[in-house]
């Protein structure tokens, strides 16, 4: 049967058929919860249950710790409602006039900076165009049935060809078609555009990005953006990799450095070897924030990547700096490996 939901603190209310999780519900009535992977792996939909019962489907520790699920907490993309619901979100309104859609796309142009990323340039059909903010994601559409969520690294206004910066997987399969099998002029389809990864605008706060891997790619789309329109709030990356080459497009934000006296960019190597060279900062990604930040308070966070990483910083900067919690935003790179067993809450 289905459950009735309503929303604290704004009082709004929806109702969830039976089978549905509360998030694809409060979606699909237009209510826009904050959210990420979908999947229960990045806890960016995390939020606290008032009242009722859910089930929660599979989920990580990562996302929903024992101690948050005993709290009251619980992650709206995997809860499936056992009765009406209160829950406790916020509602963002940015994304309220974007418009998700189901596209074909064909493959324009591949690039390898280094041999484990592959960057695609995608074009849309001719009378096409996508809009999303930026940060955004789209999911593939595969042929079995299943879903592969990537980020645009374009900025929304350089909108010509879509860009996705792919990092290779050994085994997985779309990454190991990407590799190896993938050309230009193919056709995929995809879903999107996905997410609440993407500036809040309405506030002045200074900004810190965490970046790890190919985590720079939806940041790269806020970043360009924020320049392109002329956005003079500070802003800092931290951009982290084992090696110097993981660090694949990083004459791009030294560039942006040199250009815009309002960012700094902070290149960060955890291993690398003495063949590299190597002598800017090392060690963690997201403690060489810490080391720079005894105070986040008055800051804003977009951190992207590993889910570790992002869960480090999540744990790290609100604990130990100060950093408010509904000042952290996130999107953490997830795949199957990162979903612990199902539990019930």
């Amino acid at each position: 049967m289905p459950y009735k939901v309503e929303i604290q603190p704004s009082g709004h209310s929806f109702t969830v058929p039976e089978g549905e999780t509360v998030l694809q519900a409060a979606l699909d009535a237009g209510f826009h919860l904050p959210y990420g992977c979908r999947n229960g792996a990045c806890g960016s939909c995390k939020g606290k249950l008032l009242s009722g019962e859910v089930v929660l489907g599979k989920h990580s520790e990562h996302a929903l710790s024992p101690d948050e699920l005993a709290a009251g907490y619980t992650l709206f993309c995997s809860a499936k409602p056992l009765s009406d619901l209160v829950i406790e979100a916020r509602s963002i309104g940015a994304v309220k006039d974007i418009v998700v859609k189901k596209l074909p796309c064909r493959v324009h142009r591949i690039e390898k900076p280094v041999e484990d990323v592959a960057i695609l340039h995608l074009k849309l059909p001719a009378n096409e165009r996508l809009q999303f903010l930026a940060g955004q994601y789209i999911e593939f559409l595969l042929k079995d049935g299943s879903r592969r969520s990537f980020s645009m690294a374009n900025a929304p206004h350089d909108d010509e060809f879509l860009e996705l910066h792919i990092r290779h997987v050994p085994g997985g399969g779309f990454t190991d078609h990407v590799f190896t099998a993938m050309k230009e002029r193919d056709i995929l389809r995809f879903e999107g555009p996905l997410g609440n990864f993407f500036l809040r605008e309405d506030s002045a706060k200074p900004i810190v990005f965490v970046a790890s891997g190919t985590g720079f790619a939806p940041i790269k789309s806020i970043l360009a953006s924020a320049f392109h329109r002329g956005i003079a709030r500070e802003m800092v990356l931290y951009w982290g990799g084992r090696r110097p080459r993981d660090l694949y497009m990083a004459d791009l934000p030294r560039r942006w450095e040199r250009e815009h006296p309002n960012f700094r960019f902070v290149p960060v190597v955890s291993d690398a070897l003495p063949e590299d060279g190597w002598t800017g900062r090392t060690g963690f990604v997201h403690r060489a924030v810490m080391d720079d930040y005894a105070d986040l308070s008055g800051h804003q966070v977009y951190a992207c990547g590993a889910p570790i990483v992002v869960e480090s910083a999540r744990r790290d900067f609100t604990h130990e700096r100060g950093l408010p919690l509904d000042e952290f935003f996130a999107d953490s790179f997830t795949t199957a490996a990162d979903l612990a067993t199902p539990a019930a809450g």
